[in-house]
């Protein structure tokens, strides 16, 4: 706490009140906030863990269905199987404002051959198991993005959360005790001032009453 270096005056005491209340307001709607993204936060970080745990168990079985496929198949004719693929894949990535964090929102982008299927492959060659193992692959890779989206916003949210807190606790312990303190010593030295002033007039009186 820290007295701020103002003229003790009335004027700096009514604009220091005008600060203090507006300090006050600010503090409420700043822990307001801060508590609604810790709420937010707190619901992502518990969607993350069920996602991520989802997500790692769809890559475990794809991975389980290639080394399936892998079995039927020479590693040549894999490799030469999955080395011209169909699509071109690009990501949109958009924003939204919420409570002000700029949140992603990701999109896959999907260039598609139109006389191509999403096997760029023959079947003469190849094992069905090829087939069951992109197709869980093709799932999984859309429930990436949307755990990438997911875990960026939690880090954004974070980040806001501390940003919000640290003002909350500039408000909190040096912003407005600095003002409060101020405040009452402005008051102190008015009030010192008037007794001062009153005690003055009262000698004046006196004397004036004694030459009568």
């Amino acid at each position: 706490m820290a007295r701020l270096k103002v003229t003790p005056t009335r004027m700096n005491l009514n604009t220091l009140k005008g600060r203090l209340a507006t300090a006050k307001r600010g503090y409420k709607l700043l822990k307001d906030k801060q508590d609604e993204l810790m709420r937010q936060f707190l619901e992502l970080i518990r969607e993350n863990k069920k996602l991520r745990e989802e997500v790692e168990k769809e890559l475990s079985d794809s991975f389980g269905a290639f080394l399936m496929a892998s079995a039927f198949m020479s590693p040549e004719v894999l490799e030469e199987a999955v080395s011209f693929p169909t699509q071109e894949v690009g990501v949109d990535i958009t924003t939204k404002n919420v409570m002000s964090v700029r949140i992603p929102k990701m999109e896959f982008k999907v260039n598609v051959n139109d006389k191509a299927t999403m096997f760029p492959y023959g079947y003469a060659t190849t094992s069905v198991g090829l087939d069951e193992a992109i197709l869980k692959l093709n799932h999984v890779v859309d429930r990436l993005l949307e755990l990438a989206e997911l875990e960026k916003t939690t880090q954004l949210m974070a980040d806001e959360i501390e940003s919000t807190r640290r003002r909350v606790n500039a408000l909190e312990y040096r912003t407005i005790p600095d003002l409060e303190e101020t405040i009452k010593y402005i008051r102190a030295k008015l009030e010192e001032n008037e007794r001062a002033t009153i005690s003055r007039l009262m000698k004046v009186k006196d004397i004036i009453s004694e030459e009568r």
